[in-house]
């Protein structure tokens, strides 16, 4: 018997791309709601309460009434949202980092975001194995494609072709802050530098290191190994060799969707400093490639099912 999915919110771009995903699995039965309906709250709350499993595809405060509609009915959710990444109740879906048993058991499961997801994959494990402090004011310097932003920012780029770069969060307080701060385990939110660019899909993150300068002084070597034992296995996340160093990375315009992380460990030549960076589509591991690498899990499925790797 089918899985019974409801996807609250098909019709933005993180819906979109996971019913592109769906596409050809027998597995799941999807319940939707026409252009009238997706708008009528008896309707939603009616597929809610069918589904075995929904997703939540919305804004915050959205995510959080479709909640309140699924009160009372047994149905699994993923929320793609921020609503509930650090809320009670709720298991955070990262999977290489919380386990894919916490995955598989939960309920509620709420999406990372896609700029944390970068981040704590690259800084959770380290702070975690004692090689990088958790008092340390790290900083994040991250870029990604506009169509992170909703629909309104991707209707801003696409009809404004002289926007070159875009920064943002200067009055910081970026609400990814508090999943950053709470799953990487530190004292201070880090400060984050976020910034959009004219590529409609893709995402840089990166958090330079004085490594002369912090506790214990870590080598970079040491930093790497540890990367490589997390995701060991990994059939989504992987760690580039430590050396050579690449000499530039890119954002294509013409980036095609993409599930997968890629993480790299790049040493200064006298080894007191170093970047660690990751690699990833916004879209993919950080929005809908997760809401269905979680649902796969949570299905009892292989976590790579319908994945674009």
């Amino acid at each position: 018997m089918a899985i019974r999915l409801f996807i609250d919110g098909a019709a933005g771009t993180t819906g979109l791309e996971i019913r592109e995903r769906l596409q050809g699995r027998s597995e799941f039965e999807l319940l939707v709601l026409d252009d009238a309906q997706r708008k009528d709250e008896s309707a939603r709350r009616d597929a809610l309460h069918e589904a075995d499993i929904a997703i939540l595809c919305l804004p915050d405060e959205a995510a959080k009434d479709a909640v309140r509609l699924a009160d009372g009915a047994a149905t699994r959710i993923i929320d793609a949202s921020s609503a509930h990444r650090v809320a009670e109740g709720w298991t955070y879906g990262f999977p290489e980092m919380v386990g894919h048993e916490a995955i598989a058991n939960a309920r509620l499961v709420s999406n990372p975001g896609c700029y944390p997801t970068g981040f704590l994959a690259l800084v959770a494990p380290l702070v975690r194995a004692g090689l990088l402090p958790a008092d340390w004011p790290y900083t994040v310097n991250a870029v990604s494609g506009y169509s992170g932003g909703g629909n309104a920012l991707i209707d801003r780029f696409e009809a404004d072709p002289d926007i070159a770069f875009r920064a943002y969060g200067l009055a910081l307080g970026h609400k990814h802050l508090p999943e950053m701060q709470a799953y990487a385990g530190l004292a201070h939110a880090p400060v984050f530098s976020p910034s959009v660019i004219p590529a409609h899909r893709g995402m840089v993150v990166d958090v330079p290191l004085p490594l002369a300068a912090l506790r214990g002084q870590p080598r970079a070597d040491a930093l790497h190994a540890a990367l490589e034992a997390q995701f060991a296995g990994s059939g989504l996340v992987s760690v580039a060799p430590l050396a050579p160093v690449p000499g530039e990375m890119l954002l294509l315009r013409s980036a095609t969707p993409w599930d997968g992380l890629a993480l790299h460990v790049c040493p200064s030549a006298d080894g007191r400093q170093a970047r660690l960076v990751a690699v990833l589509d916004n879209l993919g591991k950080g929005a809908s490639g997760a809401a269905i690498q979680n649902l796969n899990i949570m299905c009892g499925l292989p976590e790579t099912t319908g994945l674009r790797l």
